[in-house]
């Protein structure tokens, strides 16, 4: 997943970046990204944002960060070695780091329309958001789960998005998503398992160039049910999905124990994991790699990444927060969307 910087031309449009939240780290990690550029291979992208807001942010963390306001995403490719291009987009109320204002809620959902947009238009090659506050967008109207769900819903998707994350030699699918465990325990479903395996294989062979995927299955109980005595959901649930997606021709494992599923020889003999909860996905993917994961919507007509982590309020505008798994999601990003321009 984390190839070395390459510096490679782009063969391609730039990448399309939100803002996220502006009272968030996303302006202090795209500002850094941006810095580093030339050390880490990062590829031209232009950020849907507010220039001004910007340039005053850059200069209270003392980056060398010249921001450069563009009118279309094809002004960015010539422009980014020299300066950040940003497409304006207007916020309705001053910016305090660490507080975000609902108010702002409605430029937040605009910078993510407009990159969904100017992808689909073919003017950006993929979709790389920052970090929203979600109870900010809830308190200015916004009626979705979060990134993923909104996304879909642009996409027109009849079906579940399926979210991927993935750092270092590991990339796992959570079957269930926000919910309770007791809720995720009630909601799994050999189809929602069948599901998230189709759609896996699909992008591990479209947007990472893996002729031949090999998934993995987490059980969900300790030690895989041990033939029932621990839970039947195994026998009733798990197993009929590892048949059908086996029937389907998709190369697929399991269920087996998680707590044997994530070393490092295990973890070599697939290219991605199907975990039946949130936590059972998320815990040996942070532990492996918690700085640099990478957040990943499969099953999109267009490409989206973002990074692993929140908006982490409290160091907000202090110039602590790292840029490390921005920049991975952009160059997961770039790569994904040239393995989708090669293929097609």
């Amino acid at each position: 997943m984390g190839a070395p910087p390459d510096r490679r031309p782009p063969d391609g449009p730039p990448l399309a970046v939100t803002m996220g939240e502006p009272a968030g780290i996303g302006g202090d990690i795209t500002l850094k990204a941006w810095e580093s550029r030339r050390d880490t291979g990062l590829p031209p992208f232009v950020l849907l944002d507010d220039p001004a807001r910007l340039a005053a942010l850059a200069a209270r963390l003392g980056l060398n960060v010249p921001v450069r306001a563009v009118a279309s995403a094809a002004e960015a490719v010539a422009l980014f070695d020299n300066a950040l291009p940003v497409l304006p987009v207007a916020l309705a109320a001053p910016v305090v780091a660490g507080r975000p204002d609902p108010a702002n809620g409605a430029a937040v959902i605009a910078s993510i329309d407009r990159a969904v947009a100017l992808v689909r238009a073919g003017e950006a090659s993929a979709v790389v958001t920052n970090p929203i506050q979600k109870s900010a967008l809830y308190a200015a109207g916004f009626r979705h789960p979060g990134h993923t769900e909104y996304l879909a819903h642009l996409a027109g998707l009849a079906d579940e998005p399926i979210m991927m994350l993935a750092a270092a030699d590991l990339r796992v699918v959570p079957v269930t998503i926000h919910v309770s465990l007791r809720e995720a325990v009630e909601r799994l479903s050999a189809s929602a398992i069948v599901h998230a395996g189709r759609v896996t294989a699909a992008a591990l062979v479209r947007d990472f160039g893996i002729a031949r995927p090999r998934l993995a299955v987490a059980a969900l109980n300790p030690h895989a049910g041990e033939g029932g005595a621990m839970g039947r959901e195994e026998i009733d649930v798990i197993e009929p999905a590892v048949a059908a997606l086996r029937a389907e021709g998709i190369g697929v494992v399991g269920p087996r124990p998680s707590d044997t599923l994530f070393h490092a020889a295990a973890r070599s003999g697939f290219d991605a994991a199907l975990c039946m909860y949130h936590d059972q996905a998320l815990i040996p993917l942070k532990t492996v790699d918690f700085d640099s994961g990478v957040n990943i919507t499969l099953g999109l007509p267009f490409v989206r990444t973002s990074p692993d982590h929140g908006t982490a309020l409290d160091i907000a505008g202090t110039g602590k927060a790292g840029a490390v798994s921005l920049i991975e999601a952009m160059r997961t990003a770039d790569r994904m969307a040239r393995n989708r321009r090669a293929g097609a």
